[in-house]
């Protein structure tokens, strides 16, 4: 017996919905002069002392800021055994002949006012393009969690595996092997070596979640676990070697490899470097902050900028409530309200000028001119 039921053909046309056959409801605004005019006002008037407060917070921040990318090369005083005599070449011009060179430098400098509360030590790169794409994705974040029995991504080439010894790089990849390394001491010539602090400079989500050592067996240490694995090739040190007197912050959980791997949006950038130790008993005078007077920056030598056209900065600044200095927000407040102020009146100008009454909107006629 044959079957009366039709057979069901198949279509392309969408169901009968309000999304897919767009009825959904919607709303758009209708610019009059009744609703822009007053929507430039506000935005004007709140602006501008938005701007003003963020200014005035960017100012209560103090900081200064100290070159030492051409800073001349300092010998050690045999009588002193301290590094106090100049060569009169710069560390630059060695480092750039010979990359396993060690140079010392020191530049004095003046702190003409106080800098009160918590102060920090930020190192500054410029002409330096951390957010080129290839760089930017030259890392592994499997093996930087502590999974080395995996093979490197191949994003790190050509920092993936050393080709004499054919052991694969730990970290591996272009980020990790252009490792800032210089080292920055400060000494004060009346209250002696400013206290740093090599922790607590990292994001605590970095440190906790991104960053992990690989398990270590009972018994043994850093160093077996990453015995396998070369060093990047611009590394003086092996990764289990960057801080042997804290072993929380040895290896890839190092902060001053961490706060690297975070890669700068702008060719001109600063980074965290050190912490001024504010308790600490043994140096009351850094208590309540750092002192104006006369300081010695002291470094060891090691990045090379020259390749690249580049300077090094030390900055030192404390923070306001909104954080570092960064008068650029302020003033982009300030610009954009005097801006939407200036429209708002230029506009009621030519609003009360040429607009027509409602009188002669109503007796439009065929014969009214236009």
């Amino acid at each position: 017996m044959a079957s009366n039921e039709e057979p069901v053909t198949k279509t392309k046309k969408p169901s009968d919905s309000a999304f897919k056959q767009q009825r959904l409801p919607a709303w758009q605004p209708i610019l009059t002069a009744g609703t822009v005019l007053p929507t430039f006002f506000v935005i004007g008037i709140a602006f501008i002392p938005i701007g003003v407060g963020l200014l005035y917070f960017s100012d209560e921040v103090k900081e200064i800021v100290v070159d030492y990318t051409n800073c001349e090369q300092k010998l050690l005083n045999n009588n002193t055994k301290e590094y106090d005599i100049s060569s009169g070449e710069t560390c630059a011009k060695i480092i750039e002949k010979n990359s396993n060179a060690e140079c010392h430098c020191a530049v004095d400098f003046v702190l003409p006012e106080d800098i009160p509360g918590s102060v920090y030590m930020y190192y500054g790169l410029t002409n330096y393009y951390q957010n080129h794409r290839r760089y930017v994705k030259s890392r592994d974040d499997n093996q930087l969690l502590g999974h080395l029995e995996l093979t490197p991504s191949n994003d790190c080439n050509p920092y993936q595996i050393d080709k004499k010894t054919q052991k694969p790089y730990a970290p591996c990849g272009a980020i990790a092997n252009s490792l800032f390394n210089d080292n920055i001491t400060l000494y004060s010539k009346s209250d002696g070596w400013v206290p740093l602090l090599k922790t607590g400079i990292a994001w605590p989500s970095d440190k906790n979640i991104k960053f992990r050592n690989p398990p270590i067996e009972q018994g043994g240490s850093l160093e077996e676990a990453f015995k396998p694995f070369a060093k990047p090739p611009n590394w003086k040190k092996n990764i289990w070697e960057l801080d042997l007197q804290d072993p929380n912050n040895n290896g890839f959980q190092n902060e001053d490899l961490i706060v690297w791997m975070r890669t700068a949006a702008l060719p001109t950038f600063r980074k965290l470097y050190r912490r001024i130790d504010h308790h600490n008993s043994k140096y009351p005078a850094f208590q309540d902050g750092l002192r104006k007077g006369n300081y010695t920056l002291n470094v060891e030598y090691s990045y090379s900028v020259s390749g690249f056209d580049g300077t090094k900065r030390m900055i030192l600044s404390n923070t306001s409530i909104l954080g570092g200095k960064n008068p650029f927000l302020g003033i982009g407040y300030i610009v954009v309200g005097c801006l939407c102020l200036f429209l708002g009146v230029l506009l009621l100008f030519v609003h009360v000028k040429c607009s027509k009454s409602t009188t002669e909107m109503i007796n439009v006629s065929p014969r009214t001119p236009y």
